[in-house]
């Protein structure tokens, strides 16, 4: 074998396009990385392996830590609800049978009722709400679960991002009166910036969806979106202003300071884990493969020993040794591959830190670090091994979140004209425009959207954007408008 020939052995390259066949280097991602087996017989339904499983758990870890800090207590409810829970709401039933797998039988044993497993778990929750909560003092009243949820997905499945199972967290509150409810509003609204973007290293806008687009039962919807590199929109953490309409089909009071029963006010939160996994994946990954933030990597550290004598494997484990007293994920590569198949493979797997460990290192009493994030190569003294590590580690996700934010960076684009939508979105813009109204009057303009350039209203701006200039009338109909929307594709 020729010196060439070695050399491309040598590298796993992980060749496909991110930017120009984006769809395909998700697949193969996920398949080459070993994240999941979509192999399984159950159409809409996959294996989670361990480097996806390693990296939810801790993103599990962060988004509770969060929650509990902030007054919610962990709850594990039943999987299945009784069909009666989902009719005591109208809206809700109607928004959500035809997505809901249904337990008919026990063995062989038809049931007197018939059991969803859990789409979503309002119906569930709230009937014991009105068990639990008797007096203002028990307000506000803040619960969260970690569950697997289930939908009967009609669209085409994909691995992470759409699929009849997925993995989330779902928080519950109630509370005394509807203004302490827009603050829980706003609450979960921080609470996704701080896990999405402060930790997991996203960017994404925050908007008020349309009333026709609101969860099913809620008075107002609001939800995070993520941009793809493709240009089409991730939906992730959306929190819903319920109202009463639960507590008065599920008789959730309470007795307040006057003596008076009054019913709850009731927010829902949703962080989807293996949907915002596969955001992780697609906003820092490239054409070498993952890039992980350091907080949730499955691991922080890879050392790979140039040569496996005696003296550089005892070396490799003195230095994971002090690596895990600090609380630092890190494997040593003993595999009989070659040193560069070693890097490429390792950076396929997003892995943001390599140390590698020779005669050179052992001499100088240096290591040279390697950062997925810059794909460059520093040499550091080994006496301040993990001083330079947690040092790096912080100049890591600061570079991931600064290089993440700037997706957004001229991919909005101001519209006012019907037939230049279309071309802004099919140049993966977010456009914005004006937009007659997001109540009922203006939901036959977005079907037009929806049907004539197959994309979707997404919403307003939290902070009111006035309609001015060339976007003071609505992209559709033309008349005034009344808001100023911003309009994407999705998955």
């Amino acid at each position: 074998m020729t010196k060439k020939e070695k050399a491309g052995e040598d590298k796993i390259i992980f060749n496909i396009d991110k930017e120009k066949n984006f769809s395909e280097w998700f697949t193969e991602i996920i398949k080459k990385a070993e994240l999941a087996d979509i192999r399984y017989n159950v159409k809409g339904f996959l294996v989670f392996q361990p480097w996806s499983v390693l990296a939810m758990e801790k993103m599990y870890k962060f988004i509770e830590k969060v929650l509990r800090r902030k007054g919610h207590k962990p709850y594990f409810f039943p999987t299945l609800i009784p069909e009666k829970n989902f009719k005591l709401e109208k809206e809700h039933v109607a928004g959500f049978e035809p997505e809901v797998f249904w337990v008919t039988h026990g063995g062989t044993t038809k049931l007197t009722e018939k059991l969803a497993l859990r789409p979503t778990s309002e119906t569930a929750f709230y009937q014991m709400f009105s068990l639990w909560i008797r007096s203002y003092k028990d307000l506000p009243f803040k619960t969260y679960q970690r569950a697997n949820v289930f939908r009967y997905e009609t669209k085409a499945t994909r691995p992470f991002l759409r699929s009849r199972e997925f993995y989330w967290i779902e928080s519950h509150c109630a509370h005394t009166t509807l203004k302490d409810a827009e603050k829980q509003v706003k609450e979960d609204m921080e609470t996704t910036k701080e896990t999405l973007h402060d930790i997991f290293c996203l960017p994404f806008i925050f908007f008020e969806r349309p009333q026709w687009d609101k969860f099913a039962g809620a008075e107002k919807t609001f939800a995070a979106d993520v941009l793809n590199p493709d240009g089409k929109i991730v939906q992730q953490p959306s929190t819903h202003l319920l109202g009463q309409s639960f507590s008065k089909s599920f008789d959730v009071k309470f007795k307040d300071k006057d003596e008076k029963e009054k019913y709850c006010y009731l927010t829902c939160y949703g962080p989807a884990i293996s949907r915002i996994f596969a955001s992780v994946i697609i906003v820092h990954g490239d054409n070498k493969g993952l890039k992980f933030p350091w907080k949730i990597a499955p691991k922080q550290v890879v050392i790979v020993p140039i040569m496996q004598n005696k003296e550089v494997i005892k070396k490799a484990e003195e230095i994971k040794q002090k690596l895990e007293e600090n609380n630092i994920d890190v494997e040593i590569d003993l595999t009989d591959r070659r040193p560069g198949e070693k890097f490429y493979f390792w950076e396929m797997k997003g892995v943001p830190l390599r140390i590698e460990l020779g005669k050179k290192e052992l001499k100088n009493k240096e290591l040279t670090v390697y950062r997925r994030d810059i794909n460059k190569k520093t040499t550091i003294k080994e006496k301040n091994l993990i001083e330079k590590i947690k040092k790096l580690a912080k100049d890591y996700d600061k570079n991931l979140i600064k290089k993440a934010d700037s997706v957004f960076e001229n991919r909005i684009e101001n519209v006012d004209k019907k037939e230049d939508l279309k071309t802004a979105l099919e140049a993966g813009k977010i456009v914005r425009c004006g937009f007659c109204s997001l109540n009922k009057k203006g939901e036959s303009c977005a079907e037009i959207i929806e049907k004539e350039i197959k994309a979707k209203v997404r919403g307003k701006k939290l902070i009111k954007e006035k309609p001015l200039g060339k976007l003071n009338k609505c992209i559709i109909c033309g008349k005034k408008a009344n808001e100023v929307v911003y309009i994407a594709r999705e998955y």
